[in-house]
């Protein structure tokens, strides 16, 4: 059996991604091993199909969070047996290719994003200016990768001349699915910035509704200032982070989709993140922003009323028409049970299996020589 090694800076126990590209590679006959950090919040983990690896960190946030693992996960990955290494975004990758050199094994670069330009990033030019040049030192150096949106491929290949696959986040169909009252307006994803809290909380004002929203990440103490000044405490329920299926059983209660993030930098407006997919499965049209991906999608099938300004009024007034135009909704809802059919993950994992299947087909027996 090919041993694949993925690395990622998060605990494990709510990405769905990896589950997913972890759980089909093992399926195929691959041993895979997923390899996080473990934080003090953190839960047991699930048993998989797959090996789980969570390391220990001293620290939690900021340089020396990223400086500790990269380190700890290169010593980790020193003295281990392992056929190919898949760095997810830039945050794992000076690990996985120095050891990818050293042991003479393939390297995979995962882009779930354009890292350079989240706003996190962007918005602090010294912090960019050392990203960016991780980035130039390491992406020219892994030929073979894979990302969630073609509009991301096509950057990579302009800014670096590699032809990545692209393998969207897509959600896994599930054919039994429950009927449930559809109740509330819904969010689920990371609370961070530019996810236009700062217009879907005002817009709430102008709806007769409530907000579920589900996640969490470093703008949740402004979203809850925000929900205070407002003075919509009544319209919105902040539930934290659910496991997978806690959330998926929510979901199947929600009436609206929200998947409205600002247009900071490219990787915002090039996104195609798995919550606009979910929504398409639980049956929910959604309200989302008018940028390439979503529009490809709802060009084809129309799951969603895209937006074309994120401004507050707008918002509600999209909101409103989803909750009060039986019509609108009916078709909406109707086409996400057709778009899930084809947008699923047992159609994308296929992709991914040959992308690993290919991969070593061309490494043949050299693949074991480079084990050590």
């Amino acid at each position: 059996m090919k041993r694949i090694f993925f690395t990622v800076t998060n605990d494990l126990t709510y990405d769905q991604r990896m589950h997913r590209i972890c759980r089909s590679l093992a399926e195929s006959g691959y041993a895979v091993t997923l390899v996080g950090f473990r934080r003090n919040s953190s839960l047991p983990l699930r048993q998989e199909r797959f090996n789980q690896k969570r390391l220990f960190l001293l620290f939690s946030k900021g340089k020396l969070f990223y400086i500790e693992c990269n380190i700890r996960l290169f010593l980790y990955l020193l003295f281990k047996k392992i056929n190919a290494i898949c760095a997810i975004d830039l945050d794992t990758i000076l690990p996985c290719l120095f050891i990818s050199k050293l042991k003479r094994i393939p390297r995979i670069y995962d882009a779930h994003e354009l890292f350079t330009e989240t706003k996190e990033v962007i918005r602090r030019p010294a912090i960019k200016k050392i990203w960016m040049k991780i980035e130039k030192y390491t992406v020219s150096q892994f030929k073979a990768g894979y990302t969630v949106s073609e509009s991301i491929a096509e950057e990579l290949k302009r800014r670096y001349e590699v032809q990545y696959e692209v393998i969207r986040n897509v959600t896994s169909l599930k054919n039994d699915i429950q009927s449930f009252a559809r109740e509330f307006v819904f969010y689920q994803g990371a609370i961070n910035e530019a996810r236009s809290f700062e217009y879907l909380i005002p817009a709430m004002k102008q709806v007769n509704n409530r907000l579920v929203i589900c996640g969490d990440g470093n703008f949740m103490t402004k979203l809850k200032e925000l929900i205070r000044q407002n003075c919509v405490e009544d319209k919105v329920e902040l539930k934290g982070m659910l496991l997978p299926d806690q959330l998926w059983q929510l979901s199947l209660s929600a009436k609206v989709g929200i998947t409205i993030i600002e247009n900071e930098g490219m990787n915002q407006y090039f996104s195609l993140p798995n919550k606009f997919f979910d929504y398409i499965h639980a049956e929910i049209p959604q309200v989302a922003v008018n940028y390439p991906e979503y529009r490809k999608i709802n060009d084809q099938f129309e799951v969603a009323i895209l937006l074309d300004k994120n401004e507050p009024a707008l918002i509600a007034k999209a909101i409103n028409n989803l909750l009060t135009d039986d019509v609108l909704y009916s078709r909406l809802r109707k086409n996400c049970i057709i778009a899930r059919q084809t947008l699923n993950w047992q159609n994308e994992e296929k992709k991914l299996i040959q992308f690993y299947n290919n991969l070593f087909d061309k490494l043949g027996s050299s693949s074991s020589h480079s084990m050590s």
